[in-house]
């Protein structure tokens, strides 16, 4: 069989590669090794349990307060080690994490080809996301197979002179949503009656919203209840405290703002289904949503996913207060505008990109061996 190692270390690597770790290991000429980092512990494993799946080695590197460079570090020499013993024909990666940027370098530092999910993001603004735009662009310069979600995506790659082949794939978290939603997860959050309100589903969490731009969300949301007192907010927080600690201080009394620990990704999907609209920060949502009919308003300045906006099922609100309030009042009160976004159509794949990378490697390492 032929060794191949696929490497994660966070909840949104877990969820886009489940897929593809599950179309790996029904394929017998492949001895699948999936490696853990650790970066984030309990969430991934909430995956990976979803999934029915398991990781092989974990170098469980978490520790309190932990810096980039001391999860690089960590993450790097630890998969030096495992990279000798299992001598991996391929190593995948996924995305632009610190973890997945330091298994593309431990894998070139012993010249084992790199395979790179969801390749060919950007934002062209090296510092927004933080370190994520740096992260992804790294990993293309090291990559051999580039999977892109998107045609943008497969033309920022063209543009950024990578070597390596370029392919279209779709993106692996249509396949996981898909997946999940055929579950039909049970929705029930403590008091949360979804006969009296219309939910508003939240996340945020991103590097470059800490500080005052969190505190402007915070209120931008304040704005919408205040304003629209058939609505209720539902606000999974993220489990590091500078941003757990100001969501508290702002929300926390709050009659209808519903607080809860990190939803497993089955919730999560659920959350997605049975909320009128999103706001939030995160990446892997402005894909998700819409294939499930909700429309997204981005709480960031920039996005590597501009694809969304474009198509119509998502847009760019930014940080300030005043403009979430103005932009989520138009869905909230124009129902035109609500049934456009909610009816455009996803650009992110049609639920078969993990078929589509297991192919493609299969073809390649066959030529290569």
């Amino acid at each position: 069989m032929i060794p191949i190692c696929i490497t994660l270390g966070t909840r949104p690597e877990a969820i886009k590669l489940a897929p593809v770790i599950q179309q790996f290991r029904q394929l017998p000429e492949f001895a699948t090794h999936v490696i853990l980092t650790g970066q984030h512990r309990e969430m991934v494993e909430q995956v990976m349990e979803l999934f029915e799946l398991t990781g092989d080695r974990d170098l469980k590197i978490m520790q309190p307060g932990q810096t980039l460079s001391e999860i690089t570090c960590r993450s790097l020499q630890g998969l030096e080690t495992i990279f000798q013993e299992i001598k991996p024909k391929l190593v995948i990666v996924q995305g632009d994490t610190t973890t997945a940027f330091a298994a593309a370098l431990a894998a070139f530092y012993q010249q084992i080809p790199i395979g790179h999910v969801e390749a060919g993001l950007r934002t062209d603004n090296l510092y927004n996301p933080f370190p994520e735009e740096a992260n992804r662009r790294l990993i293309s310069q090291l990559t051999q197979l580039h999977f892109a979600p998107t045609k943008l995506a497969v033309e920022n790659l063209k543009r950024s002179g990578v070597t390596g082949a370029i392919h279209l794939t779709g993106n692996t978290v249509i396949d996981a949503l898909l997946t999940v939603a055929q579950k039909q997860i049970n929705f029930d959050i403590k008091d949360l009656d979804l006969n009296q309100y219309r939910l508003l589903l939240a996340t945020v969490h991103r590097r470059e919203n800490w500080g005052q731009p969190l505190q402007d969300i915070l209120t931008g949301f304040q704005l919408i209840l205040d304003n629209y007192p058939d609505t209720a907010l539902l606000l999974p927080m993220h489990r590091n405290p500078r941003v757990r600690e100001p969501i508290e201080k702002a929300l926390g009394d709050h009659p209808r703002v519903f607080l809860t620990e990190p939803l497993d990704y089955g919730e999560l999907v659920a959350a997605i289904q049975n909320c009128y609209l999103l706001l939030t920060d995160s990446g892997g949502l402005q894909e998700e949503a819409p294939s499930l009919g909700k429309p997204v308003l981005v709480l960031r300045e920039t996005t590597e996913r501009p694809e969304a906006v474009d198509a119509g099922t998502a847009k760019l609100v930014g940080t300030n207060s005043q403009t979430i309030l103005t932009e989520a009042s138009e869905l909230l009160s124009n129902q035109n505008a609500y049934e456009k976004m909610a009816n455009a159509i996803n650009p992110f794949g049609d639920g078969k990109a993990s078929q589509r990378i297991a192919e493609i490697v299969k073809a390649y390492l066959e030529f290569r061996i």
